[in-house]
């Protein structure tokens, strides 16, 4: 089945909303977000200068993004593609120099042009210093022992893209599982991007499909292609299941089942998600309450629980008040359609796209 228009619009959108939302009590304990939002916690954006701002949670699916975009151009065009990973690596290095404001050098990305794309408010400062050495890991030779939610993210383009790509779906896992790699050696960290790119390609192409067959679906095919060498699946495959009981259980208030997830590392963060989106009977707003209100990462929770929010109820069901302030809300609907409708020149073809060209030939130059 082919991925609506809609639907990207509404996994880029919903993702920045849960980050820019999620980004105010990042961290926080729930204590302290009661006393400073009241019993019911954050209710919405808590705007500076009225705009909502995104961290580097939005940011760095953005760039990988624009990365595999520009990679899948120079595959029409030149008849040639590295591993896609690659351009992922390229635009995820080129974002970190502009949090460390180096000097310019060649960028490959539009989106280096874009002031609101590249603010520093980067929640993961470890992966800033992993970026800045100039050696990337994979889950063969990783780079750290770091295990965070910081680059979860920036699977989300893959399942996107997945098609593009012509990759199978144990090829998409793999490759988000490279992706987060990229910086975060702990296996639990690149097992869960290898798990999020997984659910969300299958989500994308059934988007009928039952949350619970989505997770049994999910958690076997990961455990089938990494759960030999790696025993974290099992750790992954608690926690979902946790927080699916917790889903089941009316007595328990969200805010509660949140905590007991503690939604910290890379596999609670999913279970936040996962409880988030269980309980939340499609009511984006809803969702974006309970992804953000515990003393975990809430930026982590609200951008994964918004991306795929968005992907399953599609641009329509995002409230306009979470959009009119949200600061990159134009930039990520260009990014969004481009994805959508593909690199729209061929080796070989006469048609020319100036504005393709500009942004994923040129860098935006």
């Amino acid at each position: 089945m082919a991925i609506k228009q809609e639907t990207y619009r509404g996994c880029l959108l919903g993702l920045a909303v849960g980050d820019a939302m999620g980004y105010t009590v990042d961290s926080r304990s729930l204590e302290e977000i009661r006393r400073d939002y009241g019993p019911n916690g954050l209710l919405g954006y808590d705007l500076v200068n009225g705009y909502a701002e995104v961290t580097s949670y939005t940011q760095l699916a953005a760039f990988s993004a624009n990365g595999l975009l520009w990679g899948l151009t120079r595959g029409r065009l030149q008849g040639r593609m590295a591993a896609p990973v690659r351009y992922i690596g390229a635009a995820i290095k080129e974002w970190s120099r502009s949090q460390h404001y180096c000097a310019p050098e060649r960028n490959f990305c539009w989106l280096s042009g874009v002031p609101e794309m590249k603010r520093r408010h980067c929640l993961d400062n470890r992966m800033l210093d992993i970026l800045a050495k100039g050696v990337l890991g994979t889950p063969e030779d990783p780079v750290s022992n770091y295990s965070h939610g910081g680059a979860l993210t920036e699977t989300i383009p893959i399942a996107l893209l997945g098609d593009d790509l012509l990759l199978g779906m144990p090829e998409r896992a793999r490759l988000g599982a490279e992706a987060v790699a990229l910086t975060h050696g702990d296996p639990e960290a690149f097992i869960c991007g290898a798990a999020l790119t997984h659910a969300l390609s299958l989500l994308l192409r059934k988007p009928d499909i039952e949350l619970g067959e989505l997770l049994r679906s999910t958690v076997d095919a990961i455990q089938l292609q990494f759960g030999r060498e790696y025993h974290q699946t099992a750790k992954l495959w608690e926690l979902l299941q946790m927080a699916r009981i917790l889903a089941a259980n009316e007595t328990i208030a969200p805010m509660d089942a949140m905590e007991r997830l503690s939604c910290r590392s890379s596999a609670e963060v999913l279970a936040g998600v996962l409880y988030a989106c269980l309980t939340c009977n499609g009511d984006f707003d809803a969702a974006m309450i309970t992804a953000v209100n515990h003393s975990g990462r809430s930026a982590a929770v609200g951008s994964i629980t918004g991306a795929v929010l968005g992907a399953i109820l599609g641009e329509q069901a995002l409230p306009e008040f979470y959009l009119e302030s949200l600061e990159p809300t134009q930039y990520l609907l260009e990014l969004a359609d481009d994805m959508y409708r593909g690199c729209p020149m061929d080796m070989g073809s006469s048609l020319f796209d100036g504005d393709w060209d500009r942004k994923y030939v040129n860098g935006g130059v």
